[in-house]
């Protein structure tokens, strides 16, 4: 009998062909290297590989752009017909899940899969992304929690699901306990990008900038690699440093250097590079043309119906480059989502008012801005990203208030973001600009506007 690293059973595998599977896997854990080129070589030498159709699947269905979910349907239209042992057919479950748009039925089915099988290493890297896609921030931690006790440091994979369990132990707020989960881990494996980024996340969320660039430069030698996944995410979290320090310099150099250097078409790198943009536009920054090549590389995944939270980043990028239209496109396409699928329901409950935010504060109809974004800031639970990522709402928001003359809700915003980042100097500013604004009469926050067409 044929087994992976961690001893489970493989349908339809040979010795060749798990070579080049578990040299995927390790690639998948580091985000590094051509995992796909791995799998179509271990699937030319065993065409009933379950494992390595399985593992393609995941990793196409988890890349949330309309193309490469087509293709997991073509994969998934394959395994269909070969013979699965149990935890390929409790893989199977979950992917078919994921495809159909209800990630929290496939979340609660990994939860399942991982109770029986808790060394299967794929299926919590999967289920990890899983959480995250969906911004479940107790799962993200607990999911690997649950398992974690059962390995040992001995076992192969150990460090990566160390890795995830500093990410998950960040985005609950344990910060400590995330940081030091993270080095251990890197401790391990040096080239283990989650871990490293695991840790960048809790010097973001601790307002530790000046910690974040060192962190960042110290590393740079092994989250830097062209084969590296994560390299422009991992840029990203640089750029934050920077711009928190007021560094616009530094930030739009990593921009043209490495976010855009080589135009991705990566949904990730665009949501960095939509998101990057949009920072430097609330500080004041003119960011010139570099809207317009990343709104013509959004127009192959933004379609309304696959994942809200990157619809949402194509909108930014379209409204900074005059494509009215196609926000137009978006917003009406979130806006009559029918609700039979629980990615639908996140288009319907918070998509479309992130999506009409942007709109208004773009427009300068800055109250409209507050309406919506105030409603659809608590997006925890619903869909979509990191604190980090997810800042940008509460950032954009504080803003709009500002320019609105809600001088009573701006300072409000303005102490809630200091109290988790007390040295920051874009949350002083936030407060200091509150405190001396002109102020307005309120405006209730749940009465409803709507934004006009275009």
């Amino acid at each position: 009998m044929i087994t992976d690293a961690q001893g489970h059973a493989l349908s339809g595998a040979n010795h060749e062909a798990l070579a080049s599977y578990e040299q995927a896997v390790t690639a998948f854990q580091l985000y590094r290297g051509d995992p796909m080129a791995s799998l179509a070589q271990a699937i030319s030498g065993a065409p009933r590989f379950a494992m390595a159709h399985i593992l393609q699947a995941h990793m196409l269905a988890l890349a949330t752009e309309p193309g490469c979910v087509a293709m997991a349907q073509d994969v998934m239209n394959g395994l269909r017909q070969m013979r699965l042992n149990e935890r390929e057919s409790s893989h199977a479950g979950v992917l078919e899940r994921v495809l159909a748009g209800e990630w929290t039925e496939a979340a609660l089915a990994m939860d399942r899969h991982h109770v029986q099988f808790p060394f299967d290493i794929v299926a919590l890297q999967a289920g990890h992304l899983i959480d995250f896609y969906r911004a479940n921030a107790r799962n993200l931690r607990d999911r690997i929690a649950r398992t974690l006790p059962q390995w040992s440091p001995e076992m192969p994979g150990y460090s990566i699901v160390l890795g995830m369990y500093a990410f998950g132990l960040e985005e609950s707020g344990d910060y400590a306990r995330a940081e030091a989960a993270g080095r251990e881990a890197l401790d391990l494996e040096p080239l283990d990008c989650w871990a490293h980024h695991a840790v960048a996340h809790v010097m973001e969320m601790q307002g530790r900038a000046q910690d974040g660039v060192g962190w960042m430069r110290t590393r740079e030698p092994f989250w830097s690699g062209d084969d590296n996944f994560f390299k422009v995410h991992n840029a990203w979290h640089g750029a934050l440093c920077h711009l928190d320090l007021g560094q616009t310099e530094e930030v739009l150099a990593i921009y043209d250097g490495v976010v855009r250097k080589t135009p991705s078409a990566v949904a990730l790198d665009l949501v960095d590079a939509s998101a990057l943009l949009w920072r430097l536009h609330l500080s004041g920054i003119d960011v010139g043309e570099r809207w317009v090549e990343v709104a013509h590389t959004w127009d192959s995944h933004a379609d309304g119906q696959l994942y809200p939270f990157n619809d949402w980043h194509a909108v930014m990028a379209y409204l900074g480059a005059g494509r009215l239209a196609d926000v137009q496109r978006l917003s009406q396409a979130l806006r009559s989502a029918d609700g039979t699928t629980e990615v639908s329901r996140w288009a319907g409950d918070t998509g479309a008012d992130l999506v009409d935010g942007f709109l208004a504060h773009w427009r300068g109809e800055h109250d409209a801005a507050v309406q919506h974004l105030y409603r659809a800031r608590h997006i925890a639970n619903r869909f979509g990203g990191s604190h980090a990522q997810r800042d940008i709402i509460d950032w954009t928001l504080t803003e709009s208030a500002l320019r609105a003359g809600q001088r009573g809700l701006a300072e409000a915003l303005a102490h809630e973001r200091l109290a988790l980042r007390p040295h920051s100097p874009v949350n002083r500013a936030f407060l200091q600009r509150a405190r001396t604004a002109k102020p307005k009469a309120q405006v209730h926050l749940d009465r409803p506007t709507m934004v006009p067409a275009p």
